[in-house]
């Protein structure tokens, strides 16, 4: 993909199992950054893709990182290699984590090298991915302010035996201490299933 255009994975039927999670990985984690105010709103803007109107960064150096993860999860996806996708959201100052977006992806391994058709229309990966973003949207009315500089982390599990690029480090689950969660909606392909939710830290009353 060309380094100053957010990147989007083409909806094709034959790899629609991970075309589906890409998209919402993608515009999942796009949303979670301008909805949380991560990023100021103004390095956001929003397009028309897949149906859909959605908001995407313009922020160079961040393109350049997403771009990168989803060619990653791409690969990955399509071994069924890959358990979980966090965003993990923390204090710049302090380093606490304050939120932890999670997807939980269950992949039938057996179902990947069968040559059957696949049934599910992209009006319905559409439909999918836009009942997940406008969930994400909607957790906002009750999560607490964030009141502090935050930063955000992308956290990948995947097999054991897996090779992982040189860039990559490994990192620790960066759990929240003292937090609530909330299930959002889970959604399947052909292959997948994705298990969605957000656990957040509850604010101390001083």
């Amino acid at each position: 993909p060309h380094p100053n255009i957010f990147y989007f994975p083409e909806l094709c039927s034959d790899n629609e199992f991970s075309v589906t999670f890409l998209l919402l990985a993608a515009f999942g984690i796009n949303s979670i950054l301008y909805q949380r105010g991560i990023y100021p709103s103004e390095t956001f803007t929003r397009v028309q893709k897949y149906g859909l109107t959605l908001l995407v960064t313009t922020d160079l150096e961040l393109i350049k990182y997403l771009n990168n993860v989803v060619e990653q999860l791409k690969d990955w996806l399509y071994k069924c290699s890959v358990q979980k996708l966090v965003v993990v959201i923390s204090n710049i100052e302090s380093g606490e984590v304050l939120e932890r977006w999670q997807f939980d992806i269950e992949c039938d391994k057996t179902a990947k090298d069968d040559s059957a058709p696949r049934e599910k229309s992209q009006k319905a990966i559409q439909d999918e991915i836009r009942s997940v973003i406008r969930q994400i949207t909607a957790t906002v009315t009750f999560l607490p302010l964030l009141e502090v500089s935050c930063s955000f982390d992308l956290l990948i599990y995947t097999d054991k035996d897996l090779v992982v690029p040189e860039k990559w480090e490994e990192s620790g689950p960066q759990f929240i201490t003292n937090s609530e969660e909330v299930r959002l909606r889970s959604f399947t392909t052909t292959i997948h299933k994705v298990n969605s939710m957000v656990a957040y830290k509850i604010p101390v009353n001083d």
